[in-house]
């Protein structure tokens, strides 16, 4: 099931349609397309002009704590992005597969929908350095583990006199992919836990971004959404 707009489609089959869609992405950009479990997935917004936002996330007031609303940088280092930068990041790192679109929110919420193009990595799995679930994703993000290093080595790397500095005495992250996390909105702050874990580990904070509008903003827009397996 794709909602709220069947997106699967040939892109020369859909060229003319999407000239005229009336309400597009941006003043250039009448819809992208994204690969989402082996399927393209044509990104829009619903062209109804009275659709109106109904829901869970047209709730504008829920008990702080725990949903108060997230400061605007999770962290100094770390960008923060909104729809028209994730639809480069769709088009770019992700197509490539030199990035990732990271649903930090648990199980329960990926599988109601998401994003296209998003796989699922709760926080709960990257907010806990050492664990078992946070290495697994660090290797799946592209982290290669490292052994035997010696001490000269690391500090020579430290002083920045050895390699990169995209390195610690565990993890190797000269090739760690590029990760956009967001999670449900400006007042979820799951996304906000998982970055600031993967930082803790090292994480190159120049290949984390943060796309605070999350659901709540990508539903706002009438922005397709996918649920996982239909």
């Amino acid at each position: 099931m794709i909602s709220p707009l069947v997106a699967v489609a040939e892109e020369t089959a859909e060229a003319k349609q999407g000239d005229e869609l009336s309400v597009k992405l941006s003043s250039e950009k009448p819809y992208t397309f994204v690969i989402h479990e082996g399927r393209s997935i044509r990104v829009q917004r619903i062209q109804d002009p009275d659709y109106q936002l109904k829901g869970y996330y047209a709730k504008t007031a829920r008990k702080c704590p725990p949903f108060c609303l997230q400061p605007m940088q999770v962290d100094p280092r770390v960008d923060t992005i909104g729809e028209i930068e994730l639809f480069d990041f769709m088009e770019g790192d992700l197509r490539d597969k030199t990035g990732l679109l990271i649903d930090a929110r648990t199980a329960e919420w990926f599988n109601r929908g998401t994003i296209p193009g998003s796989i699922n990595i709760p926080f709960t799995h990257l907010s806990k350095p050492g664990t078992a679930e946070m290495e697994q994703a660090l290797l799946l993000f592209g982290v290669r583990p490292r052994v035997d290093v010696g001490a000269i080595s690391l500090k020579l790397e430290e002083l920045g006199l050895l390699g990169d500095g995209d390195k610690t005495e565990k993890w190797d992250f000269s090739n760690a992919k590029k990760l956009v996390l967001w999670c449900n909105g400006p007042e979820c702050g799951q996304s906000p836990r998982a970055i600031k874990g993967l930082l803790k580990v090292g994480y190159p904070a120049d290949r984390i971004v943060y796309y605070r509008g999350g659901m709540q903003l990508w539903q706002l827009w009438g922005l397709t959404t996918v649920v996982p397996g239909e």
